[in-house]
Order: structure tokens, then sequence, then C-alpha cells
């Protein structure tokens, strides 16, 4: 039941949220009839987006295609770095820091080096260009967070939807977290139900289908996350490797998280019989030395036998460039990587097959 103040939030947010929608249905109208342009290149692009604000996994999932396609085609990522504090194009290398080009490309960067181009741009038009430039042998671009940046008309256009978010039961911002009108679904080619739980019945996988109600030409996924062992923040001060299944009740974990939705990375460690302490920032979180020290006497001051600080992976990329992190914590400093896994949903239809045959899908050419 709504309280009073929840009701006069709801009052004063709907108009906003009104007129933000028209804005963006004029926004979206404008594209379809052509009088915003949308640019097609030769090369294959495959948008990976959202309509809701952060916290779908659009990064684990970009990686997950990454690294099931770099073996078929030479692939780079583009991303707009966000909270990066440069501007313009930029392309990953050596010297690169998350401040410098985004946590998150910084963190596809890490993983894949040489064997990916990764490089960031507010103008997704002008980041090609200057990719396709700087390597004219790439086959395959890969944007992550695209689907509201209409003004490249990617090849394949995959939307991410959270399972315990449907777009379907939320609102327009800012009343909701929806970017733009849930009917804008029907841009995308396929369709990704992420962060499932394991439970998941026949019965589910059909309601999710019925209320999304796809268009025939619409794939449909489903998506969740697996963890795998703890990982140092900094492998040079880590004299020790922990499990967490070695971990008792005796013990405590200190989790950091500064992602928009950290319940799914939580829940995970409830099995577990350690103590648990969560100290949670907004998305994408520039840790201050007020912020660190803080952290420190939060982590001093928990009990347990054994302690250890557990954060997330995105986090872990900017902790390990952070100048003020305390040295006496570095030791006992973990991240719990994460990976995507496709399950079987309504069919047995693969995802990456499915991807691959719409990329490599030759374009019909209007007749004049």
């Amino acid at each position: 039941m709504k309280t009073t103040k929840d009701k006069i939030i709801t009052c004063v947010l709907t108009p906003v949220s009104w007129i933000y929608a028209s804005v963006m249905w004029v926004r979206n109208k404008l594209f379809d009839i052509g009088v915003l342009k949308e640019e097609k290149f030769d090369v294959p692009v495959v948008g990976v987006g959202n309509i809701t604000v952060g916290g779908t996994g659009k990064t684990p999932h970009v990686e997950y295609i990454v690294s099931n396609l770099a073996s078929v085609y030479n692939i780079a990522v583009l991303s707009r770095g966000y909270r990066r504090r440069t501007r313009g194009f930029i392309l990953a290398n050596s010297k690169s820091t998350p401040e410098l080009i985004g946590d998150e490309p910084y963190q596809i960067y890490q993983k894949y080096g040489v064997r990916v181009q990764v490089a960031v741009c507010e103008s997704r038009r002008k980041g090609i260009r200057e990719l396709l430039k700087a390597y004219p042998d790439i086959q395959l671009i890969v944007l992550d967070d695209a689907f509201q940046h209409r003004y490249v008309k990617p090849k394949v256009s995959i939307l991410l939807m959270d399972y315990n978010r449907p777009i379907n039961k939320d609102h327009i911002l800012p009343l909701g977290r929806l970017r733009e009108s849930p009917s804008q679904v029907q841009r995308a080619d396929m369709v990704v139900v992420t962060k499932c739980p394991e439970t998941l019945m026949p019965i589910d996988y059909r309601l999710v289908s019925k209320e999304l109600d796809l268009m025939s030409y619409q794939k449909l996924f489903f998506s969740r996350f697996e963890y795998g062992g703890l990982m140092p923040v900094f492998p040079d001060d880590s004299p020790y490797y922990v499990m967490l299944g070695s971990l008792t009740s005796s013990d405590g974990v200190f989790l950091l998280t500064g992602i928009a939705h950290p319940r799914y990375f939580v829940r995970y460690f409830k099995n577990y019989p350690f103590k648990v302490r969560v100290n949670h920032f907004p998305d994408h979180h520039d840790f201050s030395r007020a912020d660190l020290q803080d952290i420190k006497r939060k982590f001093d001051g928990m009990p347990g036998e054994r302690k250890i600080i557990v954060t997330t992976e995105k986090d872990a990329v900017r902790l390990l460039h952070n100048p003020y992190f305390p040295r006496e914590l570095k030791p006992f400093t973990f991240y719990l990587p994460i990976a995507v896994k496709m399950v079987n949903g309504l069919d047995d239809s693969d995802f990456i097959a499915q991807l691959r045959a719409a990329i490599d899908k030759t374009d019909i050419m209007p007749q004049s």
C-alpha cells in the first residue's frame, strides 16, 4: 500500500515523466520517418543496450559476445566511456586507465588486450569512422550501451532486460527507471532477459514471453550470471589465495560495491556461513580518500577470525588504480569474476549461432 509520501511523489513526478516520454517519442519518430538520419556502415555493427537505467549486465554480455566471436571476426568494441575524465576518440592501450577511458571499457581491454580493439567516443559515428581508419581489417564492431544512440543503424540490435525489473511493469523517468517507452522493444532484433534465477520453470519462460509480446522476427533468450573463484585486486600485494568455501561462520566478508544494482551480487553470499557486511556506493563511484578511510575503519571494526574484502569485477579496476587505497587492506582485497551463461528458454536456440547468422546475413538492397 502506498504511503501519503509515495502518493505525493507520484503526483509530482508523473507530469515530468509524461514530458520526458513525449520528448523521447518525438525523437524516435523523427528517426523513424527519416528526419534524423541513421547511418549504416559496411562493417557489421552489433548494438548492445537496454531501456532501463543501469544494472542489466551490459558489460558481461558484451564480453560474452566478444569471447565467443573473437576467433571468428576481427572485433572492435566501442563505448561512450561513461564517467571518464577525457573527451573525444581514444583507443585503449597499455597506458590507459579507468580515468582515461572509463571503468567498463578498461575492464574489457584488460581482458582481451591486443586480441580486440577497444575505443571510446561520445559520437558513435565518429568513433566507428576512426576505428575503421586505424584498423581497416576490422570485421565486426560491438557497441556498448547503444540502444538509445540511433544515429548508428546496427546490423543487429540486442536489448537486455533484467528479469527482476520487467520493463512492462516500470515507468518512464523520473517516475520509474525507463529511458523510453516499453514499446521501443520492437526496435530490437534479439532480446535477452538477464539475471534469471536458477529455479526458473517452463511456465516462467512462457509468462515472460507473453508479457513482452515480441514480434515474430524477434528472438528471445534468457541468461544468468555465474561467479568464478576469488581473484586478488592487488596481485603483487596478496600473499595468499582464498576460497569462499574455506571460510567458516567465525570469519567475515566485507562486500564493497559501486554498481547500479548490487542485490544479485550480495545475494550470492547469503548461502555461505560467514558473516557478511555490505558497504554500497552509487554506480561508477569514484572512491575518495575519505571513502577509503571510512572503509578501512569499518573493516577493522568488523568481527571475524579471518576477514577479507570482496568487490565486484567492475569496482576492482577502479580500486586497482586508486592512489588512496590503504596499503594495509591490499593483501585482503579480492574481486569475484562474473560470466554470462545462456540458459534454455522456450526452445534450444543457440544465442551465438543466431547472432552469427544475423551478422552474416546479406542485406537485401531495395530496388529502385
